[in-house]
Formats: C-alpha cells, structure tokens, sequence
C-alpha cells in the first residue's frame, strides 16, 4: 500500500504542478489554459456567495451542488475548485485500483490498470484545467463498486446522486435493473463465460426475469428518493430554470458546432439560425443510441463493468454531440477491463493508432475551420463518420477479446 501512495503522492503533485503552469499561461499567454467551464463555475459560485440563483450566469448548467461546492473560489481562493477536481482525479485513480484489486487481481495489476488512468494526459490536464468530469468519473465508479461488491443501497445512493450531477449516468439504468434480477449476480471462479450468448430462451422467461424483485425495488427506491429530493429541494428554491438548465436542455440541445457527431452536419444543415436544430430532429437521432444501449444491456449485463463501459462507449460514439471532454466518460471505465482484455501489443497499439489517428483527421479541418475560418464542414463531417466507424470496431474488437473467467 505504501507503493500505491506514493504514485497517488506523484499523481497529485504533478496535477498540481500543472495548475501551477495553467496560471502562468493564463497570465502571459493568448491562449488561456483554464477551461472556460471553470469561469462559468466560478462566476455560478458567486451569484450563491450572494444568495442569488447560480442561473443567473448564462451557460451555467449543472447542479446547483457544484456552484454550492465553490463558493470557497470567492472568499479563499479561485484555485480552490481545481484543487477540488484534482483530489476527485487522484480518488479514481483509487476506485479503479479497489475494484481491480476486488475482482481477484494482484495489487501489482490493480497498480498498472490505475496508473492508466493516473499517467493519462487528458484527465490530468481536464481536471487541472478546472473541469468537472472526475467528480462524475468518481461518482460512476462507486455506485459500480458498491454494486459489484453487493452494497445495493451504497449503490443506489451514489447513483442517484450520479444522475443529479449529470444526467448521462441514466443510461445505465437497464443493465443494472437486469443484473439485480439475475440469479447469480456474482460470477464463479474458474469457469468461462460466453457473454454473448442469449441470456433468455423464450418469451416467457424472459417476462419472468423482468418482474421487481427486492433487490430492484431497493436500489430503485434508493437512487430515486436521493435524486427525488435533491431535485425537489433545488425546484423549491429555483423553480423551473433548475429544472430545464439541468435536466431538459441536455435531452433537448441543438448544438450545431463542430464537433465528432455523425449527426453534427445533419443538425447543422436543418438548424435555425436563432432555434437552432428542429426539436423533432433533435429527438429523433436518439433512438440509433437507445436501440445501442438496449442491445448491450440485454447481451452483457452479467458482467458489469463490461456492460457499463459499453454502454457508456456507444452512447458517446452515437451522441448527437460528442467532444473530447465525453471521452473521459468510457476512459475511466476502461481501465476496469483492461484485465480481461486478451490483445498483443500489435493489437492495443494498433486500436490506439486508430483511436488518435481518427481524431487527428478531424482535428485538421476543424483547425482551419476554426482559426483560419475555411468552409470544411463537409471534410468535419466527413471525418467524423470516419471516427464513427472507428469506435465502432473498437467495440467490436473489445467484445471479441474480452474473456473473463468467472467468480
């Protein structure tokens, strides 16, 4: 253990040493290195400071938790709320490391599948740059855990308050629901499981392995009632604008800026310049990434942190808006699998390769868009089906070399 808190001790102090240099950035240089997010934060945090409604600050779309949380940015220091979102970096860099240790692996093992996170650049720089993806990685990670481990209730509790902080965690509603009605919930030592095979045989069993059982309606009640009065307290004291800047305008968002969705072009062709995208459109390309989530639920969710890494994979791939920020959704599920994950280095290098090879292609003409004001949304486009199809494969060729033996 004393190892692992050493490479926490490093982890930490190299973020911080970059929040250091983000400073000076900011101060000297024309491209800032702080999130514009965190100037949102921020300027949230200080409409509560004086008892105003964190809404007040236009884009600020999140709980009010988080403004809340960084009101210490006010009357301590502005770097208080990116110190904040370091230690939730270093604390995934821990729950993987847990949970990996958990499933039966070596610490040695549960070290390297922590590092992969620890050592990664872009949760390193996200988190340092005043972003708030590690709380929600954090959050994801211990409703997993608890849920692994069989604390149903500990589960049901970080997950509702998941979903509170950002309603992407949502999608993991099915396969959690499939997984507590399972008769075995925990798997078996030394015994392989073919995790595509047809987990119902007729109609009838499966109507059967759908009705609430204990275990559903606690963790169903649970994550809820927490979700429930947080909302309801935050309703009461901020009305329909917490209501439609946290939960709706994310479902029903008509972003038309460039960025990785195969759906980006469509949006941006049929938008309105004031109303952006149609509603009706801009529901509709859900249901490509509801049928996704359905079908990897329903294959996989015997095993849970496959499942929940899957489905995280696809709902970001198949987003009718997809940044580099979302990447950080699956890549801390990632490290959670990589055990169980049978490729040579050829192989992993060469998915890597794709991975960032695909993004560099539609970084290119998103450059020129963006800086050199060239007309190259088709080649964005064009380069994010690409990317599409890239992740695609990587889904495919995860699923074909996952074995993972049973406990």
């Amino acid at each position: 253990m004393a190892a692992m808190i050493k490479i926490f001790s490093l982890a930490l102090v190299a973020r911080i040493c970059l929040m250091v240099y983000g400073a000076w950035q900011d101060a000297n240089m024309d491209v800032k290195y702080t999130d514009v997010d965190y100037h949102v934060f921020s300027d949230a945090a200080q409409f509560v400071s004086q008892g105003k409604s964190p809404y007040q600050r236009a884009t600020y779309r999140y709980t009010p938790l988080l403004a809340w949380a960084l009101t210490p940015n006010v009357w301590l220091s502005p770097f208080f709320g990116k110190l904040v979102f370091i230690i939730f970096d270093i604390l995934v860099g821990q729950a993987i490391y847990s949970l990996v240790k958990h499933s039966g692996h070596s610490w040695q093992t549960a070290r390297n599948c922590a590092l992969v996170w620890l050592v990664n650049p872009l949760s390193a720089t996200v988190s340092s740059r005043g972003n708030a993806e590690s709380i929600m990685a954090f959050l994801v990670l211990m409703s997993l855990s608890s849920l692994v481990r069989g604390r149903t209730m500990l589960s049901a509790m970080f997950y509702g308050l998941a979903i509170h902080f950002k309603i992407y965690p949502i999608i993991y509603a099915l396969p959690i629901y499939l997984h507590l009605g399972h008769e075995s919930s925990h798997l078996k030592n030394n015994s392989s499981v073919l995790l595509t095979s047809k987990p119902w045989n007729t109609w009838h069993s499966l109507l059967n392995s759908l009705l609430p059982n204990r275990q559903r309606f606690l963790f169903t009640s649970v994550s809820v009632a927490v979700l429930g009065m947080l909302s309801g307290f935050f309703y009461w004291m901020y009305g329909w604008t917490f209501l439609y800047e946290t939960y709706l305008y994310h479902v029903v968002r008509g972003d038309i800026k460039h960025n990785f969705s195969p759906y980006f072009y469509l949006l941006y062709l049929t938008s309105d310049p004031i109303a952006g995208a149609p509603l009706c459109l801009r529901l509709l390309v859900f249901i490509p990434q509801a049928l996704l989530l359905v079908v990897v639920a329903a294959a996989f969710y015997r095993d849970q942190p496959l499942t929940w890494f899957l489905c995280t994979f696809v709902f970001v791939m198949a987003n009718k808006v997809c940044t580099s920020q979302y990447f950080l959704w699956y890549l801390s599920l990632l490290p959670i699998i990589l055990p169980y994950l049978k490729l040579s280095m050829v192989q992993a290098g060469s998915l890597l390769t794709l991975w960032f090879g695909t993004q560099a292609l539609w970084l290119l003409p998103a450059y020129y868009l963006e800086f050199k004001g060239h007309n190259t949304f088709i080649h964005i486009w064009l380069a994010g089906l690409l990317f599409f199809a890239a992740n695609a494969f990587i889904v495919y060729y995860t699923v074909k070399h996952y074995i993972r033996k049973t406990r």
